[in-house]
C-alpha cells in the first residue's frame, strides 16, 4: 500500500532569500500580519500551447506541514547572515494560519486563470512564495506535456521513464504528474510507493549483453517473469531478433521493444513477422525519445503502447509554465502591478468555465467579484486549505487518484481545435467579467 505524506519534507530552506529579507523588514515597521491574498497564475501559455494542465496542488499540500524553521535551519540562516533575532524568533514559531484555494489538480487552465490563491497575513503568505511556485510550475508543465502525448496517442497506452534525464525527487514529481495527466504507468518504483502509480519494467540492452547470445538472454527472462513479459528485439538484428524471442516464448509472449531505427518501418515489420510466427496476440512497444509529434507520427503504425523520458520530464520544449505568484489585495483593497508587459488584475478572483448546451467549453470567465451564473456554467475555484489545515483529509495516492478523473472528466469538454499539436492560440478566450 502506498505510504501517507511525503517521503522526505520540504525544507524551509527551498526558497529564495528575498522572502526572509521581506518578512524582517515587515516585521520591523508592523506589516507583517496585514491580511493579504496572492494569486499564482500564468500571463501567457507557453508559445503555441492551446491548453494547460494544473498539477502539483497535491504535492504543495503535503509539504506546507513541514515547512517549518528548526534549530539546523536558523543556525544555516545565522551562517548567511540572517542574523535580526525578531525574524528568527518569528521563523522558529512559523506555522502557516491562512487559507489556500484554487483549481482543482487536473484541471485545464488558460491565461490569466487564478490556479491558486492564499489568504494570510503577509509574512505567511510571502514566504510561500517559491515553494508554491517551484511545484506548480514544474508539475504543470509535465502535465500539460503529457496531456498533448496522451492526446496524440489516441487511447494507446503511454509509459513515463525518464526518470534518468532529471534530478532524482524532479523523477517521482514527473512520474506523479504523467499519471494524472492519462499516463498509464511509470518505471519509478518512489512513485509507486508515494502515490501508487503503477509500475513497470523488465529489461535494457546491458541484459542481453551481458549473456553470450540473444537466445540464453530471453530464456532467461521469459524464466524469470513469464511469458506474458516484453523482449528488447533490437540489440543486434530486429528480425532475427523477433524469430529468437518467438521460438524461446512462443506465440504467447506478451510484447516486444523497438528501441532504434526508423520506428514506423520497423513497427510495421515486426507486426507483420509476429503475425507470420503466429504470435498474432504480442504486442509492440515502440520507445526512443519520443515526443508527441513522434507519437503523432506513428498513429498509422502497428504499435500497442509507447515509452517517453527525456521530452516527458523535460516539459516537451517547455520545463516551465512561466507562473507568478503576486500579491494582488491587501486589507481588502485590491492591488496590482501596473509595469509595462507585466500587468495584473487587483483583487481576489471567482472564476467559471462556460460551456454550450452540448457540453463543450466556451471561455473561461474570471471576476474579482460575483460572476452572475448562466446554464452550462462550471465554478473553478474550491478550497484547499482553512485555517492553515487541509480541506480534504485524503492520502496522497488517493488525491492523485481523484485528480486523474477530474482531468479525465474535464478534458472531454474542450472543443475539437484544443488538442491540434500545430503551434496556435489558448483554446478558451479569457474573459474578465
Amino acid at each position: 500500500m502506498p505510504t501517507s505524506g511525503p517521503a522526505t519534507p520540504a525544507p524551509a530552506l527551498f526558497t529564495d532569500r528575498y522572502e526572509l529579507t521581506m518578512v524582517a523588514a515587515a516585521l520591523a515597521d508592523g506589516t507583517a500580519g496585514r491580511d493579504c491574498v496572492f494569486e499564482v497564475f500564468a500571463r501567457r501559455l507557453p508559445h503555441g500551447r492551446r491548453f494547460g494542465v494544473v498539477a502539483g496542488a497535491g504535492r504543495l499540500l503535503e509539504a506546507l506541514p513541514h515547512f517549518r524553521f528548526g534549530d539546523d535551519e536558523l543556525t544555516a540562516l545565522r551562517e548567511q547572515g540572517l542574523t535580526d533575532e525578531r525574524l528568527l524568533a518569528w521563523l522558529a514559531d512559523f506555522r502557516f494560519s491562512g487559507d489556500i484555494e484554487g483549481y482543482a489538480e487536473g484541471e485545464l487552465y488558460f491565461p490569466g486563470s487564478p490556479v491558486l490563491t492564499v489568504r494570510a497575513p503577509f509574512a505567511e503568505g510571502v514566504l510561500l512564495e517559491t515553494l508554491a511556485l517551484s511545484v506548480l510550475n514544474h508539475d504543470s508543465a509535465i502535465a500539460s506535456a503529457a496531456a498533448r502525448m496522451v492526446a496524440a496517442a489516441c487511447e494507446r497506452p503511454c509509459i513515463e521513464m525518464g526518470s534518468r534525464r532529471t534530478h532524482e525527487e524532479a523523477a517521482v514529481a514527473a512520474a506523479r504528474a504523467a499519471y494524472l495527466a492519462g499516463f498509464a504507468a511509470s518505471s519509478n518504483l518512489e512513485a509507486g510507493r508515494r502515490y501508487g502509480v503503477p509500475t513497470t519494467g523488465t529489461s535494457a540492452h546491458a541484459f542481453t549483453l551481458l549473456h553470450d547470445n540473444e537466445r540464453s538472454a530471453f530464456r532467461s527472462q521469459i524464466e524469470t517473469l513469464g511469458r506474458g513479459t516484453t523482449l528488447l528485439v533490437d540489440t543486434y538484428d530486429v528480425e532475427q531478433g523477433i524469430r529468437t524471442a518467438i521460438e524461446v516464448a512462443g506465440p504467447e509472449l506478451g510484447a516486444i521493444r523497438l528501441d532504434s531505427g526508423d520506428l514506423p518501418t520497423l513497427a510495421t515489420r515486426a507486426r507483420a513477422l509476429l503475425d507470420e510466427l503466429g504470435a498474432t496476440s504480442t504486442r509492440v512497444i515502440v520507445t526512443s525519445d519520443l515526443d508527441e509529434y513522434a507519437i503523432a507520427g506513428l498513429m498509422a503504425a502497428p504499435v500497442d503502447g509507447y515509452g517517453v523520458g527525456t521530452s516527458l520530464v523535460t516539459g516537451s520544449g517547455a520545463p516551465t509554465v512561466g507562473m507568478v505568484y503576486k500579491l494582488v489585495e491587501r486589507d481588502g483593497v485590491p492591488v496590482a502591478k501596473r509595469s509595462e508587459g507585466k500587468h495584473s488584475i487587483g483583487g481576489r478572483k471567482s472564476a467559471v468555465r462556460r460551456h454550450d448546451r452540448r457540453g463543450t467549453a466556451l471561455a473561461e470567465v474570471v471576476s474579482g467579484g460575483t460572476i452572475d451564473p448562466r446554464p452550462g456554467d462550471r465554478d473553478l475555484v474550491v478550497p484547499l486549505v482553512r485555517g492553515g489545515k487541509p480541506a480534504a483529509d485524503t492520502s496522497p495516492a488517493a488525491a492523485l487518484a481523484e485528480a486523474r478523473a477530474h482531468h479525465e472528466r474535464v478534458r472531454t469538454a474542450l472543443p475539437p481545435e484544443a488538442w491540434a499539436l500545430s503551434r496556435g492560440e489558448p483554446a478558451l478566450e479569457t474573459v474578465t467579467a
